[in-house]
C-alpha cells in the first residue's frame, strides 16, 4: 500500500478541480521534504493562487470530491450495467511530449503512471478506507468519445498488451463508464464469438486485420455489436460499423464536457468494472464481475510498494486478471513506471526487455521461470570444471542462506562471484520482489532459483478473488507456500481430512461479485455468507502459511475408491526425469495409474512445439548416449537408453508413494508437446485434463487394454 498523507487531502475538501491536482502532484514532489516550515508555506501558496510554473488553462468544470465520512455513493443491487470487450496488441509508441523517439529503441512502449495522470490531466481519486472507490477521470481531450444509446457499453479488446490497450481498457470503463473485457490473440474465431455473446458486447477493439477477419466470420452471430475499431494498420474494407482509431477518436470531438462529466459522475464504487474470463479448463470460460471497489480495494492491499518509484514490464495479456491487476490498477495505485515487452515475449525475447528495464519488481507465470531455469542449465552445461565446480558451490551457499535465513561463511564471495552476475544475466538486478502465480510451480524451480538467491514469491488465487488471496513476501516466505492472505481477508479449509487438507474458502472486498448471467453457477461458487468456495485443496501450516494440495475437480477417484490428488505425483516424476515436458496422470475410475508424457522441444514463433529437441534435452540425451535430436527418432525407435532412464525415475517417484494406489503402472511418450494453440493447455498454460483426454483416448485405451490382455494370460 502506498503511503500517502491525509492532511493535505482534507484540505482540498473545499478547493477546486484545478487546485487539488497542482496540489496533489506538488505534494508529492515534496514529499522529501515534508515537516518543512518552507514546504508548508509553499504549498498554501500554490493553494490559494495556483502554480506559478503552470500557465492558465481551460479546465473542465470542477467535480467535488466526497468527504471521506460521508456514504460510498453506490448503485442498486439490480443494476450492475453493461460491458466492454477488446483484442490486445501492440503499436509505435509516442511518448507524451509528441516525439517519435522512445527511451529504449527496442522496446514498444512505456508508460509512467504520473505523467499518464497530468500530462493528460487524468485525476485520479483514492479513498481506500472505503468511502470512495472508484476512478474520477477527466481527459484534456475527449479521446473518441463514441456513446451508442443510453445504456453502459460493452466492450471488447482483441489484441496483445500495449500502451494504447491500457489507454483503450481505461478510458472505455471510465468514460464510457462501461465494462472491458480481453479476448487472447490466439483464439478461434468460435472461441471469440463466446466471449463476445455472452458478455453482449457492443464495441469491439482489435489490433489488425488478421484478428479483425476473425470476428467478421462470426459477426452476424453478434446482434449486439455496434461498432469494430481497428487499432493498428489501415482497414482493408470499408463498412459503416468499421473504424479506424483515427476515425474512432473524431467521433468525440463535438461531444460536450457536460456530458462527459454526468458519465464520470456516475460511476459508483460497486458496479461492474470489468470482465475476466475464466480459462475454461474444467468447462466453457466463465466472464467473472469485478466491480471498481474490487480492483482498487486488491491493489491498495496486495503489496507494499515506494510511490512513483517502482519499475514494471508488462508482457501478459490484458485478458489476464494478474496482467490487469499488476499492468493498470496496481501501477496507477502507486504511480508505477510500466514497460511493455515485445509481443514474442513469451517466445524468448522476455529476457532481452527486462536487462533493458531493469524492473523493480516482476510478476512471471511458472513457464517463464520454467524457460529461464531451461536455458541457465543449458549454458551451464557447457560449462568448463572450474565454473561448474563454483557454480555447484554457490549453489549450495544460496540454499544454506534461503532456508536458514543466516548468512553462511563464504556468502559474499558467491554473492560476488555468482548471485549478481545471474541477476544481471536476468535483468533482475534492481529486482526485489519476484514473484510467481497463475499456475503451479514446481519444488524444482523453486529451489534452483533460491539456490542463486533469487526467491520465488508464490501468490495464489483466481480470477473470482480479483486475483491473488494469499500473498508471499521477502519477510514472509516459506518454500512451496502461497504465503498468507491479504489484508482484510479470511481463509477457512472446509471438511478438512486427517491431514487438515480441505477446501479453500475465500472472504473479503476482493471476492468478485458473481458470473455474468450464470446464477446457478455463481451460488455454487458463493454461498449466502459471502464465501468464496474455490475448489482447490489446501492446508495451513502452524504459522498460518497456506500451502496448496490439489483441486477437488482434478481428482482421480480410482475403481478402488482412493482419492489421488495427481499434481504432487506429476511434479515428483518431472524432477526425477528432467527430458519431460509435460506430465498428466490417468486413472480416474479405472484398476491403476498411468501417465502420459511429453519430451522437451523448441517452440515456434507461433508457440507450437517442433520435432526439434530442445536443448535440455539434448544434453539429457548425451548423457545417456543418445545421438537422436528428434522427439519423433526417440518415440518411433522407443530409444532404450531414454524409455529406461525414465522407467528408472518412475520408479524412483513411486518409491515415495503413500500407497501401492498412487504408484504409476504404465505410461507412454506422445509424439507431440502441449500447448496452448494444440488445445491441451489454457491460455494461463493451465492443464486441460478433460480435453487432453478426450483427445489421446486411443492413447489411454491402449494402455489399459495391454495391462488387461497381461492380466489375462497370466489368469490362464
Amino acid at each position: 500500500m502506498c503511503n500517502k498523507s491525509t492532511t493535505f487531502d482534507q484540505r482540498c475538501l473545499q478547493s477546486s478541480h484545478n487546485q487539488t491536482e497542482t496540489a496533489n502532484l506538488l505534494r508529492r514532489r515534496v514529499s522529501v521534504w515534508s515537516g518543512s516550515f518552507l514546504t508548508f508555506l509553499l504549498l498554501l501558496f500554490v493553494i490559494k493562487y495556483g502554480c506559478p510554473c503552470c500557465p492558465d488553462t481551460e479546465e473542465p468544470r470542477p467535480v467535488p470530491l466526497v468527504r471521506t465520512n460521508g456514504p460510498a455513493p453506490l448503485a442498486p443491487a439490480d443494476d450492475w450495467g453493461w460491458s466492454v470487450t477488446m483484442v490486445w496488441g501492440f503499436w509505435d509508441l509516442t511518448p507524451p511530449n509528441g516525439s517519435s523517439q522512445t527511451s529504449a529503441a527496442s522496446l514498444q512502449g512505456k508508460i509512467t503512471y504520473q505523467t499518464l495522470f497530468f500530462d493528460n490531466r487524468m485525476f485520479v481519486k483514492f479513498k481506500l478506507c472505503g468511502k470512495l472507490l472508484c476512478f474520477k477521470l477527466i481527459f484534456s481531450q475527449k479521446c473518441g468519445q463514441f456513446f451508442v444509446g443510453q445504456k453502459r457499453q460493452k466492450s471488447k479488446i482483441y489484441s496483445n498488451s500495449c500502451k494504447k490497450c491500457v489507454f483503450t481498457f481505461l478510458y472505455l470503463v471510465y468514460s464510457f463508464r462501461g465494462l472491458a473485457t480481453g479476448i487472447y490473440t490466439t483464439n478461434s474465431a468460435e472461441a471469440c464469438q463466446y466471449v463476445a455473446a455472452n458478455s453482449e458486447a457492443n464495441i469491439l477493439v482489435v489490433e489488425n486485420q488478421k484478428q479483425l477477419d476473425k470476428i467478421l466470420q462470426v459477426k452476424d452471430h453478434l446482434p449486439h455489436l455496434k461498432a469494430i475499431v481497428q487499432y493498428k494498420g489501415e482497414l482493408q474494407q470499408k463498412a459503416p460499423f468499421l473504424y479506424t482509431w483515427a476515425e474512432f477518436m473524431k467521433l468525440g470531438e463535438e461531444v460536450p464536457d457536460e456530458q462527459l462529466n454526468a458519465v464520470i459522475d456516475s460511476l459508483r464504487a460497486n458496479e461492474c468494472c470489468t470482465l475476466i474470463f475464466t480459462s475454461g479448463t474444467t468447462g466453457n470460460p466463465k466472464a467473472c464481475m469485478l466491480s471498481h471497489d474490487n480492483v482498487i480495494h486488491t491493489a491498495a492491499s496486495m503489496v507494499n510498494l515506494k510511490y512513483a518509484e517502482e519499475v514494471m514490464v508488462s508482457y501478459l495479456p490484458l485478458s489476464h486478471a494478474a496482467a490487469q491487476l499488476v499492468d493498470m490498477w496496481l501501477g496507477i495505485s502507486c504511480a508505477m513506471t510500466t514497460y511493455f515487452a515485445e509481443p514474442d515475449a513469451l517466445k524468448g525475447s522476455l529476457v532481452n526487455t527486462l536487462k533493458e528495464v531493469r524492473p523493480t519488481c516482476f510478476v512471471g507465470v511458472p513457464r517463464v521461470w520454467e524457460k529461464m531455469q531451461e536455458k541457465m542449465k543449458a549454458v551451464g552445461a557447457k560449462a568448463s570444471p572450474m565454473r561448474s565446480t563454483v557454480a555447484g558451490w554457490a549453489k549450495s551457499i544460496g540454499l544454506r542462506y534461503n532456508y536458514s535465513n543466516q548468512v553462511p561463511w563464504g556468502f559474499m564471495l558467491a554473492n560476488n562471484l555468482v548471485f549478481k552476475k545471474v541477476r544481471e544475466s536476468l535483468g533482475l538486478d534492481r529486482c526485489k520482489l519476484c514473484f510467481t502465480g497463475a499456475a503451479p510451480i514446481t519444488k524444482d524451480t523453486l529451489e534452483y532459483f533460491m539456490s542463486l538467491n533469487i526467491p520465488l514469491l508464490e501468490l495464489y488465487g483466481m480470477s473470482e478473488s480479483s486475483c491473488p488471496h494469499t500473498i508471499s513476501t521477502d519477510t514472509h516466505y516459506h518454500l512451496t507456500s502461497c504465503g498468507k492472505k491479504m489484508p482484510g481477508s479470511k481463509t477457512k479449509l472446509e471438511n478438512p481430512d486427517e491431514d487438515g487438507s480441505g477446501e479453500i474458502c475465500m472472504w473479503g472486498r476482493h471476492v468478485f461479485m458473481g458470473y455474468l448471467d450464470m446464477p446457478d453457477l455463481t451460488a455454487e461458487a458463493l454461498d449466502q455468507d459471502g464465501w468464496l468456495h474455490s475448489g482447490d485443496l489446501g492446508r495451513h501450516d502452524q504459522n498460518d502459511f497456506l500451502y496448496i494440495t490439489g483441486r477437488i475437480k482434478e481428482l482421480i477417484i480410482t475403481a478402488g475408491g482412493e482419492n489421488i490428488p495427481p499434481v504432487p505425483i506429476e511434479d515428483s516424476v518431472k524432477a526425477e526425469v528432467p527430458i519431460i515436458s509435460n506430465a498428466m496422470l490417468i486413472g480416474d475410475k479405472l484398476k491403476f495409474l498411468s501417465m502420459l508424457l511429453t519430451l522437451k522441444c523448441v517452440v515456434d514463433d507461433n508457440g507450437e512445439p517442433t520435432d526439434e529437441l530442445s536443448p535440455e534435452a539434448l544434453i539429457f540425451c548425451q548423457h545417456h548416449n543418445v545421438t537422436a535430436t528428434k522427439v519423433s527418432e526417440i518415440v518411433a525407435n522407443k530409444e532404450p537408453a531414454i524409455y529406461n532412464a525414465i522407467q528408472e525415475g518412475m520408479e524412483r517417484a513411486n518409491a515415495r508413494a503413500t500407497s501401492n494406489a498412487q504408484k504409476i503402472q504404465k505410461w507412454t511418450i506422445l509424439e507431440r508437446d502441449f500447448s496452448v494453440n494444440g488445445g491441451e493447455l489454457g491460455p494461463t498454460m493451465k492443464l486441460r485434463r478433460p480435453i487432453v483426454v478426450k483427445m489421446y483416448q486411443e492413447k489411454i485405451n491402449e494402455l489399459y487394454a495391454v495391462a488387461t490382455e497381461t492380466q489375462q494370460t497370466v489368469q490362464h
